[in-house]
């Protein structure tokens, strides 16, 4: 039985689910996040301290220097002619892409030859970038397809474990479909629906999983991750994900919600909670490859930051500074790359249109 009050969205989740039956943890998540009405995404500003989390450019302006930076090499390493794209997707309030300019603009040239593409749902959190970002001319879209051709630099930080997740379960029968549905005292509850996991899916995962076991795929993350992948073995450029999750398909449930900065019920609080699951960038990068682009990776966090100078940058911003703040400095540092931190469970994959692997990513 659930211990708060309902939300509209709840309400409205029951009444599908009491005319049409139970609904997959992927359409339940989808609802739950993008509902036109009451979606998580459409209606909060879930960001920062006085939101639900706070993602690695929050923390620090460390993070968005030095991705800026590693854009800024692949410009000029790669050699790319202009117009490029700059292209975030799932861009937050703007804060990264706002350090990721800072840095740019160091480049007048670079600057010059790059357009900023945003790919952002949320009418309030478009309302957040436009103020946050004024001073740079910046096109936004609902999806990758509307971006021009072209080389694309993109970044897609914290995409992807909000992307809906289908939820497999091993029963005697084989692997079963996880679903939302009601219990008799019509309050929502998960159970195991009449769908099946394909025997080419089950191939592909490659897994050795007993009875009760859960796999968690994602179709929309894996189209995405294609896009990507057409679009840079097409046009050229790079791309880095960075996100929570696994290097290689395993088992496991980790669906989950967070609510002020506390894990909650994921069946509670509809349209009020962030919902999300761990990443599969395994999946990720076979499906990039699929499309003939080169997978990198993934790293940690942590490696990715500190192999493109973290330490040396908190140095060079603490310098002059007090000793207040350069031990905040020293904690976002620890915050951002420490192993026991975001450092080890945050990876970053990155996808190419050639085979040479680029800093930091080198074997």
């Amino acid at each position: 039985m659930t211990g708060s009050a309902s939300t509209p969205l709840q309400e409205k989740i029951k009444k599908r689910i009491a005319d049409h039956g139970p609904m997959t943890v992927a359409e339940y998540m989808g609802l739950c996040l993008s509902d036109p009405e009451h979606g998580y995404y459409m209606r909060q500003q879930p960001f920062g301290a006085k939101g639900d989390f706070t993602t690695a450019p929050e923390i620090s302006q460390l993070f968005g220097e030095l991705i800026g930076a590693w854009l800024l090499h692949q410009w000029l390493s790669q050699d790319l002619k202009g117009p490029v794209h700059l292209v975030e997707m799932g861009p937050g309030r703007g804060t990264l892409m706002k350090d990721i300019l800072r840095v740019i603009s160091l480049r007048p040239q670079m600057l010059a030859n790059i357009q900023v593409h945003l790919v952002e749902t949320s009418p309030s959190l478009r309302k957040a970038q436009r103020k946050l970002l004024k001073a740079y001319s910046i096109k936004w879209h609902d999806t990758l397809e509307t971006i021009p051709e072209g080389p694309t630099l993109l970044v897609a930080n914290e995409l992807f474990d909000a992307l809906p997740i289908h939820q497999y379960q091993l029963t005697d029968t084989g692997w079963r479909e996880r679903c939302v549905g009601l219990d008799e005292d019509d309050n929502l509850t998960f159970g195991i629906g009449s769908g099946t996991l394909s025997p080419a899916d089950v191939a592909k995962a490659n897994l050795q999983a007993k009875i009760g076991d859960t796999l968690e795929l994602s179709p929309a993350s894996n189209a995405i991750a294609s896009q990507i992948g057409h679009r840079l073995k097409t046009n050229g450029g790079a791309a880095l994900l960075i996100d929570y999750g696994y290097a290689k398909t395993a088992t496991g449930d980790t669906f989950q919600a967070l609510k002020k900065h506390e894990y909650v019920s994921t069946l509670e609080h509809c349209g009020e909670a962030d919902l999300t699951a761990h990443v599969n960038f395994q999946a990720l990068a076979n499906a990039a490859a699929a499309e003939g682009a080169n997978a990198h990776g993934p790293i940690g966090q942590g490696q990715f930051l500190l192999g493109l100078g973290l330490l040396e940058r908190a140095g060079q911003l603490g310098a002059g500074k007090s000793t207040l703040d350069q031990d905040q400095i020293r904690k976002d540092v620890e915050r951002l790359a420490a192993d026991d931190q975001m450092g080890t469970l945050f990876k970053v994959l990155c996808i190419t249109n050639t085979s040479e692997q680029p800093i930091p990513f080198q074997n």
